[in-house]
């Protein structure tokens, strides 16, 4: 059965998320406080650690299983030159990751992570989104469920990561739909263009904002008229994963602007997300911003396929092992007047 049958499914699950268990994050807030260090010496360790609690129901959250899923599509503004690779290497890139080759593959090992790629009709680009909508309506209610369909109650986090020649300027086109400012502000090298290049890509994204300026602008309309299938899956799986109440941890600035379009109608719907880096394309700080995340990590990464949030997954894990692990005062027979 699919998450979202309809349009109007989505936007329901978008407009009325599930909140946060209180009394599970107050229960290990107290917890905290009874461990045997001074009360927040672990510094942003224990704040993590509340926060899974919240979204997990539990005051000694865990991560007995993890998942890393990374969505591939390709795009049709590539044809404008905007990246400095062509369109195939998505597919090799996805065959890479399927063989083990990848960054993703060795970090998300280290970090414990079951990893899931979805590749999403790369042999049928979206349509180029300078000239009309990269997706229609049908298509992109299938890229949403998609994202959807890797996220299920019993996984205990989600890591959300993508794959796409092209879809920095895709990513751009979304966070300048949705928070508006200037090309310039969302643009970046991407896969490393050169300045004649990130110029060219400005000049897309500008005509991609002017065409759809009088189109609706609700968060379905700006993921199927300037994203692609691998950020509406995104969207798709970060709204799946609030209906669960599983945390997701997102990685760089493309991840995130799949995010973007849903926050411009419901802010609160990040509420349930922890950015695990800032990238080093310049727009992320700018929309880490608007989203109201601060990243754990900031490592100058730009690969994206989720390789900063399974690195930030380890942060993750420490957080939960020592808010599990430790002693509480009482326990250890040690004074609470550190």
């Amino acid at each position: 059965m699919t998450a979202f049958a309809s349009i109007a499914d989505f936007e329901v699950a978008l407009a009325r998320p599930r909140n946060i268990d209180g009394e599970a994050q107050e229960a290990a807030r107290a917890r905290q406080m009874t461990l045997t260090k001074p009360a927040g010496s672990l510094g942003r360790l224990e704040d993590i650690a509340i926060f899974f609690a919240g979204w997990q129901s539990r005051a000694r959250p865990r991560l007995d299983r993890a998942r890393a899923a990374i969505f591939a599509g390709n795009h049709g503004v590539a044809v404008h030159g905007v990246s400095a690779f062509p369109s195939t290497v998505t597919a090799q890139m996805v065959a890479n990751f399927e063989a083990g080759g990848a960054a993703i593959n060795a970090l998300s090992a280290a970090a414990g992570l079951e990893l899931k790629i979805v590749a999403l009709d790369l042999d049928r680009p979206t349509a180029d989104f300078t000239a009309g909508p990269a997706m229609t309506p049908a298509e992109c209610l299938d890229a949403l469920n998609a994202g959807a369909a890797v996220v299920d109650e019993r996984i205990d986090m989600i890591v959300l990561g993508e794959m796409g020649i092209a879809n920095s300027t895709a990513a751009a086109a979304l966070c300048a739909r949705s928070f508006g400012g200037t090309a310039a502000d969302w643009v970046g090298p991407g896969t490393g263009i050169d300045t004649e290049g990130v110029a060219r890509k400005a000049e897309v994204v500008e005509r991609a904002v002017a065409v759809h300026a009088h189109a609706g602008r609700s968060a379905f309309e700006t993921l199927r008229r300037v994203g692609g299938r691998e950020t509406a899956a995104i969207a798709g799986a970060a709204v799946r994963a609030r209906q669960l109440g599983v945390p997701v941890l997102l990685d760089g600035f493309i991840c995130c602007a799949a995010i973007a379009p849903l926050a411009s109608d419901n802010p609160a719907i990040a509420d349930h997300c922890i950015a695990g880096h800032c990238s080093a394309e310049p727009g992320h700080v700018l929309l880490l911003e608007k989203l109201g995340l601060d990243p754990l990590l900031s490592l100058g990464m730009r690969l994206g396929e989720g390789s900063g949030a399974a690195v930030a997954a380890g942060v993750v894990r420490a957080s939960l092992a020592a808010h599990d692990r430790m002693a509480t005062f009482a326990e250890a027979a040690v004074s609470a007047s550190l």
